[in-house]
């Protein structure tokens, strides 16, 4: 037993002390900036060493353990910032020739790269090194969000590293490939595998998804091929669809197109294959590029719309309703003769029942309720979608995705995704953001930059109606 203690108490820091080792091996040190030209990089070897050691680890904890050291004592040599601050400043005093002065910040850009970003960029040179920085920004994205890893530090590395993604995944290195039931076997597993927005009940469901009539599109890398990075799925229609029902439900005869009757493109879902890349702008060029294949194979498509979720305004309205509750002991969400209907459904005077009900999807049961709440809700998504703000810009993230790219919110939809999901997310409601492609460039630039949101005037209108009647 006492053999078997003393082996244990070695066990719990030799990982560590392996882990010190091998982090001072893997992560070169920065060359003074006399010999930055010069200075020979890593042996491969023990690049590939780490992430050997990295991949040996547990995802979870051990990981979170070895990333935060990381982040923490292989980051910025802050004495040299210093120091090069110093003679920036001094230089600028001085009024020094032009050249000293460019030499001194040169010099200080050089020392304020962190040393962890060495070791990045050997990784990105490896051959299979970039899918392996992918996967470690997973766990570092996954980790802040768990909060198992925290820190000033580790958001820094994050965030060198999501820029160092960036420039790696820019247009020019990723690839348009268009999914079709003739693509490998394996490419349609992860197409279903990572639908996020929709999801894919059976290969039935996938068939028609990239059949007549529906077109799936997704962006590869050169040094990731035939991996799907981000995935866009379309409908073509005769008029912009206003259910998503009717695009993932109804299942049509698997026919010829005709394409006389296709006259609109619905994207009707986009969906991150890959954690790591999130923040990495790949959805816009997407949408972008699609729209550009799709006018060149279909001239005659007139209109390009999107049939989008709303996640969280069913949480945004409960707390609404509560914090309504609590600070005024009455809720003022509703017309006097609306609450009257509410409450006589319901059999409660206050909003508990309500809440409940929207808690578990159990109003949709009830006509009447679907029917008296149509108006109220229908107002109150309109301003949860267009007046509800995080630091200037639309609350809600795939509102702000669509309005960045240059879109106008055109039309809000009554019960157009019925699916237990839809109920729960957002009252079952959807909306469309319509991309003028004349327009989105002024669009984009105007809610990037005075946060103005092009909306159509039944948004407005409800907008409006909401400003009436609710007293926020």
């Amino acid at each position: 037993r006492g053999l078997r203690r003393g082996l244990s108490g070695c066990s719990s820091t030799a990982p560590a002390a392996g882990m010190e080792e091998l982090l001072s091996r893997s992560v070169p040190p920065l060359p003074p900036y006399e010999t930055r030209e010069k200075a020979p990089p890593p042996a491969e070897l023990r690049t590939a060493e780490f992430v050997r050691y990295y991949r040996a680890l547990e995802a979870g904890p051990p990981r979170a353990q070895l990333l935060a050291r990381l982040a923490r004592d292989f980051g910025v040599e802050h004495g040299r910032v210093a120091e090069c601050s110093a003679k920036v400043l001094q230089a600028q005093e001085q009024q020094r020739e032009p050249g000293a002065l460019l030499q001194a910040e040169d010099r200080l850009r050089y020392y304020l790269s962190p040393r962890y970003r060495g070791l990045f960029q050997h990784l990105g040179r490896l051959e299979g090194g970039l899918r392996f920085l992918v996967e470690l920004r997973g766990d570092l994205v996954e980790g802040l969000a768990s909060k198992a890893l925290d820190g000033p530090h580790v958001k820094e590395m994050n965030g060198v590293l999501k820029n160092m993604l960036s420039e790696w995944f820019s247009t020019g290195f990723l690839n348009l490939e268009r999914v079709t039931w003739q693509s490998p076997c394996e490419v349609l597993q992860k197409i279903s595998d990572s639908e996020a927005v929709h999801p894919v009940r059976n290969w039935v469901d996938l068939k028609r998804r990239v059949g007549s009539y529906r077109r799936c599109y997704f962006f590869s890398h050169c040094a990731i091929p035939g991996e799907p990075l981000i995935v866009l799925h379309v409908a073509l229609t005769s008029d912009i669809s206003s259910s998503i029902q009717a695009i993932v439900k109804e299942m049509p005869p698997l026919e010829t197109e005709d394409t006389d009757k296709i006259t609109t493109a619905i994207f009707y879902s986009i969906s991150l294959t890959q954690q790591g890349l999130q923040g990495v702008e790949l959805g816009t060029y997407l949408i972008k590029r699609v729209v550009k294949e799709l006018q060149k194979e279909l001239p005659q498509i007139k209109a390009f719309s999107t049939l989008s979720p709303i996640p969280g305004f069913t949480k945004w309205l409960v707390g609404l309703l509560s914090s309504q509750t609590k600070e005024l002991g009455r809720n003022e969400l509703f017309t006097e003769s609306e609450w009257q209907e509410i409450s006589e459904i319901t059999g409660d005077s206050t909003t508990e029942t309500l809440k409940k009900l929207l808690n578990n999807n159990e109003w949709v049961r009830s006509e009447k309720l679907v029917q008296v709440l149509h108006s109220p809700f229908m107002r109150l998504c309109a301003w949860y979608l267009y007046g509800e703000k995080h630091r200037g810009y639309a609350l809600n993230p795939v509102a702000n995705f669509h309005l960045q790219n240059g879109s106008v919110m055109w039309r809000i939809n009554w019960m157009a995704d019925t699916s237990p999901r839809g109920i729960a997310a957002s009252c079952g409601m959807m909306v469309n953001y319509r991309y003028f492609l004349e327009d989105t460039a002024s669009n984009s630039a105007a809610y990037l930059g005075t946060k103005q949101i092009k909306a159509s005037e039944q948004v407005l209108s409800l907008v409006s109606q909401f400003q009436q009647s609710s007293k926020l």
